[in-house]
């Protein structure tokens, strides 16, 4: 059997400091972004962790890859985005996923495995490469930008595919706030039935406070619980994709080395949620664990961000715009069936 490396390896330091630092004024202009937003709106319409791509794209389009800066850029676009899944499996508390009963939390269960399938099927069927459309139907199933940031690295998806469906999601995620609420009135939902449709349907947490809590109280506390178990679902799937692409890889004649039978990062992270599940980690650790993870993945945005090319995004974004917002009709609509199916009130 394949060993598990028990962590990533390092090139030379000095090499990495030209890339690690151009990441970082990236990524600082991105939080200074999303708390100018924060001030004159109340909340960031772009968050900053969508804005470290855009800024790192603006900048890779101005000074293109420079040779010095390439290897700092490769390690925080991996090895720190790693590091940053491994530290949310701290930030999950699996006990959460049965808060609203076995039921609810069942259907919340089948509900993300059916809008993944019926997402990749969308994604596949207008065109899009296996690895691009797991990542759509993965963001809009689960947890929009962080779902399709920590799914990346297990399936080895390329920097432009990762880009082009972050920036899709994030303009839906928008969207989806802005206009969900809406909806509550003409399908005669009450607070409790329309915080269950916030939870399962907005993509990030923030924006599911937003579409909630605009709402009602209630269904801002209905909709933060249904979006926990949801955002549960990450660990199992980044497994489950892990063993899967380990067992592909195996399967076909140009793979010359197995991959290991699991990436350090996910036993990390799996590790990490059992440890907080079983209430072992203190509430000032899970929160340096929340906030690093945070940091750390915009970091690896904005080294995605410097290391793509507008033009090669581009190439997809109308067939990933498709395959993202048919597979948002779709989950959609299986959410308003379940509420429907499970008498929900």
């Amino acid at each position: 059997m394949t060993s598990i490396p028990l962590a990533p390896r390092l090139p030379d330091r000095a090499s990495l400091l030209p890339g690690i630092a151009a990441s970082i004024v990236v990524s600082v202009a991105a939080v200074i972004g999303g708390w100018a937003q924060t001030t004159r709106l109340g909340r960031p319409v772009i968050e900053p962790l969508v804005l470290a791509i855009i800024v790192g794209m603006a900048v890779r389009g101005f000074d293109g890859m420079p040779a010095e800066r390439e290897p700092g850029v490769r390690f925080v676009g991996k090895e720190v985005l790693e590091v940053a899944v491994c530290l949310l499996g701290a930030t999950l508390d699996a006990p959460k996923l049965f808060a609203s009963g076995p039921t609810l939390a069942l259907g919340i269960v089948a509900t993300v495995v059916l809008a993944l399938m019926v997402g990749f099927g969308i994604g596949r069927a207008v065109g899009l490469s296996p690895r691009l459309a797991l990542l759509v139907s993965c963001g809009n199933a689960i947890c929009g930008n962080s779902a399709i940031a920590a799914v990346a690295p297990v399936i080895g998806a390329d920097r432009e595919d990762v880009a082009a469906s972050i920036a899709l999601t994030a303009v839906l995620g928008v969207t989806v706030v802005l206009t969900l609420p809406l909806l509550a009135g003409p399908l005669g939902y009450s607070d409790y039935q329309y915080g269950v449709l916030a939870g399962l349907t907005v993509y990030a947490v923030p924006q599911v406070l937003a579409a909630a809590f605009a709402v009602s109280l209630v269904s801002g506390q209905v909709a933060t619980v249904v979006k926990l178990a949801r955002v549960l679902m990450l660990g199992p799937v980044v497994v489950f994709l892990s063993l899967r692409r380990r067992r592909s890889a195996a399967e076909t004649e140009r793979s010359s080395q197995k991959p290991s039978l699991l990436p350090w990062f996910v036993v990390g992270f799996v590790l990490l949620a059992i440890v907080r599940s079983m209430g072992w980690l203190p509430d000032p650790a899970v929160s340096v664990a929340r906030v690093s993870a945070q940091w750390l993945t915009i970091a690896a945005m904005a080294a995605l961000g410097l290391s793509v090319d507008f033009a090669s995004v581009k190439r997809v974004g109308a067939r990933v715009a498709i395959a993202a917002v048919g597979s948002l009709l779709a989950l959609l609509g299986m959410v308003i069936a379940l509420i429907s199916a499970l008498g929900i009130r």
